[in-house]
């Protein structure tokens, strides 16, 4: 049994730890104690400072980069479209500075835009599920040539904006064909194109803008489960590549559920339709025209710094209307070999 001297001795034990701990903290060990403590402020204050001077650099250096990869960019960009006609449509709500900036260096690289438009939410929207199957139902006897009668609405309606944007008029190839022109007006009347400028030619290419990932993950994870049956982003894309022949998807750094994602996911529209990522930053814009130019002549590639993209799309050379220097598939490259080879062949004969 514990009695009362043992809980005498274990205070007083207590006590005189106490007391030796205040006297040596105190007295010898204090000035220690106090440089050991000053020291690692003033090494934690030095390696801060040093921390934000690398920072400052490190942001200088990364300015330079970007500076010299936007100036050499834009003689790369410089002509790689001249003398084409291009249809820019923002499918996802695209905020007005990328595509602004996006239209400039198309245009830069010689490129005219002869449309402009928007995707409205009645694409994908459940309550306008009614006005998709209408609209699509309408035109499959017109787009007989086009699509078959298994296709999907979303299909169907993909091949109609591709003809509304891109066909032209047989006997005059730089009018719209009046297909084109009561498509597009149809799809402008129900409320599914809305125009910044209504097309003004039949387009060579189209380039598809896809907007921005949601910043709330909870409210897209939402979404995406609300998506209605009859709605399939890349099948949209998939006819409208079909119709259009020339067609490439822009978005920013993907991420699971965008569409340069879901097309680069699908095997069938990842083999015939170009995808560039990245477009909020302005270096890797200039990939856009790029990659149009690529696909014109028949080069599919997907751009970004992906794991599955290559950073720059290739040099490619257009074919010349007058001369036709440089064929459908032709990349300079190429088109320099094949120079050589003739050369060559014209000295053995």
């Amino acid at each position: 049994m514990i009695d009362f001297r043992y809980h005498l001795v274990s205070l007083i034990s207590v006590f005189l730890a106490l007391a030796v701990g205040i006297i040596l903290g105190a007295g010898p060990l204090q000035e220690a104690i106090g440089d050991q403590l000053t020291d690692q402020v003033e090494a934690l204050r030095a390696e801060r400072i040093e921390l934000s001077e690398d920072l400052v650099e490190t942001e200088s250096e990364l300015a330079d980069q970007n500076a010299y990869a936007l100036a050499a960019g834009a003689e790369l960009v410089d002509g790689s479209l001249e003398g084409v006609t291009v249809a820019v449509v923002d499918a996802e709500g695209v905020a007005d500075t990328v595509e602004a900036d996006v239209v400039n260096q198309l245009e830069a690289a010689g490129a005219r835009i002869v449309a402009q438009a928007s995707l409205t939410d009645a694409w994908t929207s459940a309550e306008d599920a009614v006005l998709r199957g209408t609209v699509a139902d309408g035109q499959r006897e017109q787009l007989e040539d086009m699509v078959g009668e298994d296709d999907t609405t979303s299909a169907v309606l993909g091949a109609a904006l591709g003809l509304a944007l891109t066909e032209p008029d047989p006997q005059a190839p730089g009018v719209r064909s009046d297909r084109s022109a009561e498509l597009y007006e149809l799809m402008s009347r129900v409320g599914l194109v809305e125009s910044r400028f209504e097309p003004s030619g039949p387009a060579d290419a189209v380039l598809l803008l896809a907007g921005s990932p949601a910043d709330d993950e909870a409210t897209s994870d939402t979404d995406r489960a609300e998506v209605p049956d009859d709605v399939d982003a890349v099948a949209v894309v998939s006819a409208l590549q079909e119709t259009a022949q020339d067609v490439v998807v822009a978005g920013p750094t993907t991420t699971e559920g965008e569409l340069v994602a879901d097309v680069r996911a699908d095997e069938d529209a990842a083999s015939r339709v170009s995808t560039v990522n990245g477009t909020e930053r302005a270096v890797m814009r200039l990939n856009v025209p790029l990659a149009l130019a690529a696909r014109l002549v028949d080069e599919v590639g997907h751009y970004g710094f992906e794991e599955d993209a290559v950073v720059v799309p290739p040099a490619v050379e257009l074919p010349d209307e007058e001369d036709g220097t440089a064929g459908a598939g032709t990349t300079v490259g190429d088109a320099d070999a094949e120079a050589d080879a003739d050369a060559g062949d014209g000295g053995d004969s």
